[in-house]
């Protein structure tokens, strides 16, 4: 039983995942600052980027107008800094500007299949 926890934990996949969550993090913390940053821009050009005491004929619409902003502002912020630039790699390796990634040489194809059979046993 600990082996298999063991040989789950070991996997490719689980550790590319918890990586993508810690990388994920951080980038949630820039874009967080990133946010504060357009809603003090919004409050000092219209008063203050908070409208959640805003309620028009007694309906708290305030709160779901600040969720909304913010989330238009983090949505603009990952496809402008994750979305573009990524699209534009793959349109330039599509043209051949950047070359692709080398195929393995035959060592590490040879070391790959021991690697493999090993396992196997």
């Amino acid at each position: 039983m600990i082996k298999g926890f063991k040989d789950f934990l070991m996997r490719g996949n689980v550790v590319d995942l918890a990586v993508a969550v810690v990388i994920g993090t951080a980038f949630a913390k820039v874009v967080d600052a990133f946010v504060a940053v357009i809603m003090d821009l919004i409050g000092k050009i219209g008063g203050t980027p908070d409208f959640s005491n805003w309620t028009p004929g007694g309906v708290k619409f305030g709160a779901f107008l600040t969720a909304l902003i913010s989330f238009v502002i983090v949505a603009a912020a990952v496809y402008f800094m994750v979305v573009v630039p990524m699209n534009h790699l793959a349109a330039l390796r599509k043209r051949g500007v950047e070359p692709e990634p080398e195929a393995p040489s035959e060592e590490v194809i040879l070391l790959t299949e021991i690697r493999d059979s090993l396992r196997a046993r």
